[in-house]
């Protein structure tokens, strides 16, 4: 039986500071760590050139930094990159034990721990075969991970962006509070914007739609999930043109 073929070339994968936590609810957890690691491995062996942003709202996020620390808003936003920092090396670290190279850039330069960004460096890294993890947002206060995800995306030439969550993609409401919360399996980017559903902010939705880069909102929890979706599986919801998927 011929191996699966996966039918993008190019992702980023953007994950949640939440995602390294696990079930202890703070910090870095290492069994959610591990298979994280594990499935990235898994698509990458697929011939797939893989990136990953990633959040730091398990270590800080400016957001509350804000609310409750009486912080700043720019100084609580580089905090929560810094976040992003620490999360970026764990998940290099635990990639290079399962013998995934990796390399990691940041946005805001700390020559000892990471490359700096460099978007022809990233592009060369995957076509050697390395996973990219993109840390330190975009460098700048008042702009979302979920915003480097879609920047980062256009500027690599990226086919999609795979959106790992909680849940098993886009709902009317917050399904673990509403049993009645209906699942999209489809949606256009201004549908997102019209209907304010929770998917990425309003400016990662607009650079996707300003340039027709498709996201694929998917749950983390169920292990595989992220080999599904690169394989073309139909699971989550889709946000997109008409043409994607």
């Amino acid at each position: 039986m011929p191996k699966a073929k996966p039918v993008y070339k190019r992702i980023v994968l953007k994950l949640s500071g939440e995602a390294m936590q696990g079930d202890r609810g703070y910090g870095i957890e290492a069994e959610a760590l591990l298979s994280i690691a594990q499935q990235i491995k898994e698509i990458a062996s697929l011939g797939l050139q893989v990136t990953v942003v990633i959040g730091g709202g398990n270590i800080f996020r400016g957001s509350e930094g804000i609310t409750n620390g009486g912080i700043d808003r720019s100084t609580a936003d580089y905090m929560g990159m810094l976040a992003t920092v620490i999360n970026g090396l764990a998940l290099q670290d635990a990639l290079e034990k399962e013998g995934v190279f990796t390399r990691v850039q940041t946005a805001i330069e700390m020559q000892e721990l990471a490359e700096p960004y460099i978007r022809r460096r990233a592009i060369r890294h995957l076509e050697k075969g390395r996973v990219v993890i993109f840390v330190g947002g975009t460098g700048n206060p008042y702009f979302t991970t979920d915003t480097t995800a879609a920047l980062r995306a256009i500027e690599i030439g990226a086919d999609v962006i795979l959106k790992a969550t909680r849940v098993d993609g886009v709902y009317s409401s917050d399904p673990e509070k509403d049993a009645h919360a209906k699942k999209f399996d489809r949606l256009d980017y201004i549908d997102v914007l019209n209907k304010g559903l929770k998917v990425m902010d309003a400016t990662a939705i607009s650079l996707c739609m300003d340039n027709d880069l498709p996201i694929i909102v998917f749950n983390l929890r169920k292990r595989g999930n992220i080999k599904r979706v690169v394989l073309g599986e139909r699971i989550g919801t889709v946000v997109g043109p008409e043409k994607s998927r």
